[in-house]
């Protein structure tokens, strides 16, 4: 219902909002431009850790995060403040429009001024590129310049020193019995498991994790099952064997970069080595 206005002359009529609405659409169309914009940042920073390229790189991808993560947060609050407006006025019908741009202003600084840092772990991009680059840190070591070793190369060292004294004891004992390499095979063939989906039984193209149970799957194959129970009023089960989360939603779905990478990585070296 559009707000009541006084016109110069006097007389009374009514103002329309539609002009502004379709602002405020073509605001919230940018939105996109931001999120791909995070995606690329993030898919960058992601080659960055992979490659085990200077810190200073990744740094600058982090802060870009940063920057886009600001902006939507910006744009969200100068949403909410313009739309909050146009409501107050259409529900009150004032006789004299009051200065619109000023209780927007004034709306949109309230909003602003609650920020704070904790607002990025309410974005769902900012969030997942942190969780996604600490992951693939974890699996991309990179030891000192100085070509010394750090704390954790130390542990890795004692380990493997340990791990190979082990083998090197049971190495005598599987080549008695016959049974050399079986180990090795069954390390291998769990690796890969993850890199099956629950649906379809095949190695995944496209992977997406289920932030609340943590289980994978091929993204089609979820969305289509999603949808398919949805479309009959029931309720999608995560499909993976064993798993009590019983309700699965699309916004439970994330893209799971790291177990891509990985994906490719591990095709990779299965064509070298055909």
């Amino acid at each position: 219902m559009p707000g009541r206005s006084t016109s110069s002359s006097g007389s009374t009529g009514f103002i329309s909002f539609s002009g502004v609405e379709s602002a405020l659409s073509s605001l919230k169309n940018f939105q996109s431009c931001i999120s791909s914009g995070m995606d690329t940042a993030s898919s960058v920073a992601l080659d960055l850790v992979e490659t085990q390229t200077e810190v200073s790189s990744e740094y600058r991808m982090d802060k870009a995060m940063v920057e886009f993560a600001m902006m939507d947060r910006e744009l969200n609050h100068y949403l909410k403040a313009v739309q909050s407006t146009i409501n107050r006025v259409k529900e009150e019908r004032p006789e004299k429009i009051p200065d619109l741009k000023l209780l927007v202003e004034k709306k949109f600084l309230a909003l602003q001024s609650k920020n704070s840092d904790a607002d990025f772990q309410n974005n769902a991009k900012f969030a997942q590129f942190k969780q996604q680059l600490k992951e693939l840190k974890k699996q991309s070591v990179k030891p000192k310049e100085d070509g010394g070793h750090n704390d954790f190369d130390q542990i890795k060292d004692k380990d493997a020193s340990r791990a190979g004294n082990e083998r090197d004891g049971l190495q005598a004992d599987r080549e008695a019995d016959g049974t050399e390499g079986v180990d090795e095979d069954m390390i291998v063939t769990q690796s890969q498991t993850n890199f099956i989906c629950p649906i379809t039984q095949l190695e995944m193209k496209k992977p997406v994790k289920n932030k609340v149970c943590g289980h994978t799957y091929e993204e089609e194959a979820i969305v289509r099952m999603i949808e398919s129970k949805h479309k009959r009023k029931k309720k999608a089960c995560c499909p993976k064997i064993g798993c009590s989360h019983t309700d699965v939603r699309m916004s439970d779905l994330i893209q799971d970069e790291v177990l891509r990478r990985a994906i490719e990585s591990h095709k990779k070296k299965r064509r070298q080595s055909d």
